[in-house]
């Protein structure tokens, strides 16, 4: 199909941009990688009056990293976040979980900004947010706002920006002695999830001074499993302790099903993935990694 008729703008600045949102309200729409976006006009289930397309807007793409955190400008693309090296050293967990983002092709133009607006429930990026206490940072005609992912994250591709807002860029705090890994079942590398998990644990005495566990796929945002948190923190990590962590899980849980898997699968999986997780990040810091 080809989408309905629509007005396009590629404005050159940021102020441009924020204008046309201003101007246009709900009858705009942002284009930035343009993965999500384009196949819902060309099915038509979107019909906007105005595309703003805002990739010609210098400075909007910038990855940062210092000792706080890292802060990731919404155009930069997928595939420049899970090569930045810096990045990477300090917050591995971004590449892995981008590792799962369709294929390279599409990380090439999926944009960061352009994935957490669309809050696809099956996304990797927001339970990364949520794992790991994320803002976002949204930009209007009149200032910025700046939101923690629980208030970003609404419902299914449904969250808190304003129609004359942008979403501007992503920020994750850097946590002392906090490790965190992403693992995902989907019926093939590259599909949307059928349940992904970020785990982050730090380490203290030997055993789990903290622990953050949020999914994706099992509810209409990402979830934080925070009965699973508790059930971890001030243990070792040994068989007991995960059977222990998946029971909580499974407690926690409430999934939807779908043709793709019922709610009882979604729920295994969720808990299964979640105690590999965990138990792969303590014999990563058992060998020293």
């Amino acid at each position: 199909m080809k989408p309905a008729p629509f007005a396009y703008r590629d404005p050159h600045s940021l102020d441009e941009a924020l204008a046309l949102l201003d101007q246009h309200g709900d009858e705009a729409v942002v284009l930035a990688g343009g993965q999500s976006l384009v196949p819902l006009l060309n099915l038509r289930l979107s019909r906007p009056a105005m595309i703003v397309d805002v990739n010609r807007i210098p400075g909007l793409d910038g990855i940062t990293v210092d000792d706080g955190g890292v802060e990731i400008g919404c155009l930069a693309r997928a595939s420049a976040v899970e090569w930045h090296q810096e990045l990477f050293r300090r917050l591995p967990v971004m590449a892995a979980a981008l590792h799962h983002v369709g294929h390279p092709q599409i990380r090439n133009r999926t944009t960061i900004g352009g994935n957490l607006a669309h809050a696809d429930p099956a996304s990797e990026l927001p339970a990364v947010m949520a794992a790991l206490d994320g803002e976002i940072r949204l930009t209007s005609p009149t200032g910025v706002r700046r939101l923690r992912w629980d208030e970003f994250f609404i419902g299914p591709f449904s969250t808190a920006r304003q129609p004359q807002e942008l979403v501007t860029s992503a920020w994750l705090p850097l946590t002392g002695g906090l490790c965190a890994t992403f693992q995902e079942v989907a019926r093939r590398h590259g599909d949307f999830a059928v349940v992904g998990a970020c785990v982050a644990c730090r380490e203290q005495d030997g055993v789990v001074a903290e622990a953050r566990i949020a999914l994706c796929g099992v509810s209409g945002t990402p979830l934080r499993v925070r009965a699973a948190e508790r059930a971890i923190t001030g243990r070792p990590v040994d068989a007991d302790s995960l059977a222990q962590l998946g029971e909580a899980v499974r407690g926690a849980l409430d999934p939807p099903a779908d043709i793709h898997a019922s709610a009882e699968y979604r729920r295994e999986v969720g808990a299964t993935i979640v105690s590999r997780a965990l138990a792969a990040l303590w014999e990563g810091r058992a060998a020293g990694h």
